[in-house]
């Protein structure tokens, strides 16, 4: 205990000294993060897993002590970038907003998005709305970090203020700042999804799994974001063991796909598997189309004007777009190979809900395909035909 005022001032009514500081600041830090990916993001946002209704509890008075954000607010704002992508609608895209503005400015961007009280409303459905919720959390989401701030001061003195201002901060640099600015401006892609986002490490570890924001983006749905063996998702090492504690009951997780040989034409199970994994037929056509046929004629291009030929172009600014045109141009096995590209592109993108049309498209599709005289092209369609999914596992 404090022997004086002066003693209660510098190190509060523990007297930590700096390692026990350290450990307290990893822990509640880290606590937070998992109550945002875990909570708020995949249970929340994307209903991607339950948790027992103690646990649910403890992550939301987490994110009101440590956060002021709110549920519904916080669910809603996520939907949205995810149904508005890359456009002007999304509340923090960088491909629009610009990086600088996204990176640094994110909580404004947050609370810009929170006054849109008719989106809130839109994508905010399916929240807690109980009595603590209508009567504490929401209309008095400022007082958690409040009480937070007095509860850091009497435990540690003004070291806990130094705390608590670290992590008031947490959230918004990692959260709004990394995943959502850098996580859709650096890193590497496992699939060509229709947005700009990427995975900046594959071990997830330090922001909760969400490093790998590209996998994410692939299957919103999925409570694992770790998809290829190399990667980690700390997230999904916690809802492993909640679940095995009976406290966590996982919904969905990204389908799988397995490869049928000897699968004469697309059938139902080829168009369920591309319309559920759709990105990934679009990234293995990039790695096994057109990159060897790139390297064949050993042409070397600008990253920027290389992600062009994965994407369609979709994200080079008008410059770039028309240089990439004209390479093309220049090279007719390669403009070939985009066209063809971009005609899968929109067989997979079809929303007319008719199958049975959309299986035509697909037919004539991979018979062209396998009459181009290209190679790698025929290959690639003879396993296109063979998806399918494969028997769920984790």
């Amino acid at each position: 205990m404090p022997a004086s005022l002066l003693d209660f001032l510098a190190g509060g009514l523990l007297q930590a000294g700096f390692g026990t500081l350290a450990i307290y600041f990893l822990v509640a830090t880290q606590l937070t993060i998992f109550s945002v990916t875990l909570y708020l993001h995949r249970s929340m946002a994307h209903r991607s897993v339950d948790f027992h209704p103690a646990v649910a509890h403890v992550f939301r008075f987490w994110t009101w002590l440590t956060t002021s954000m709110i549920t519904r607010e916080w669910a809603a704002i996520h939907r949205k970038h995810h149904a508005k992508c890359e456009t002007e609608e999304d509340p923090h895209s960088p491909q629009v907003k610009g990086i600088k503005t996204v990176f640094w400015r994110g909580v404004e961007l947050y609370r810009e998005a929170r006054s849109d009280r008719e989106s809130i409303e839109k994508y905010g459905k399916g929240c807690p709305d109980d009595w603590i919720e209508r009567h504490l959390y929401t209309p008095h989401a400022t007082m958690g970090p409040t009480l937070l701030l007095f509860i850091s001061f009497a435990l540690f003195g003004f070291a806990g203020v130094a705390i608590w201002a670290i992590q008031m901060a947490w959230i918004p640099f990692w959260a709004a700042g990394v995943v959502n600015g850098l996580g859709h401006w650096w890193g590497y892609r496992n699939f060509e999804s229709a947005d700009t986002s990427t995975n900046l490490t594959p071990w997830g570890v330090w922001i909760g799994g969400e490093e790998l924001h590209n996998n994410h983006h692939a299957f919103p749905s999925s409570a694992k974001f770790a998809l290829r063996r190399f990667e980690f998702d700390i997230g999904w090492a916690t809802i492993r063991t909640f679940e095995k504690l009976r406290l966590a009951k996982v919904l969905r997780v990204a389908p799988t796909l397995d490869v049928r040989p000897n699968i004469a034409m697309p059938d139902g199970e080829t168009l369920k598997a591309l319309l559920a994994i759709r990105f990934q037929a679009m990234t293995d056509f990039y790695r096994n189309v057109t990159l060897p046929t790139l390297r064949e004629g050993r042409d070397t291009l600008p990253r920027a004007m290389r992600k062009g030929l994965a994407d369609g172009g979709r994200w080079l600014d008008d410059g770039k777009r028309a240089r990439l045109q004209a390479w093309l141009a220049e090279r007719p096995k390669m403009a070939t190979l985009a066209e063809y590209r971009h005609r899968l592109a929109q067989v997979l993108d079809d929303r007319s809900y008719d199958a049975q049309a959309t299986l035509q498209r697909l037919h004539a599709w991979c018979t062209e395909a396998e009459a181009s005289g290209i190679h790698s092209l025929q290959a690639f369609s003879a396993r296109l035909k063979g998806y399918a999914l494969a028997p769920a596992r984790r």
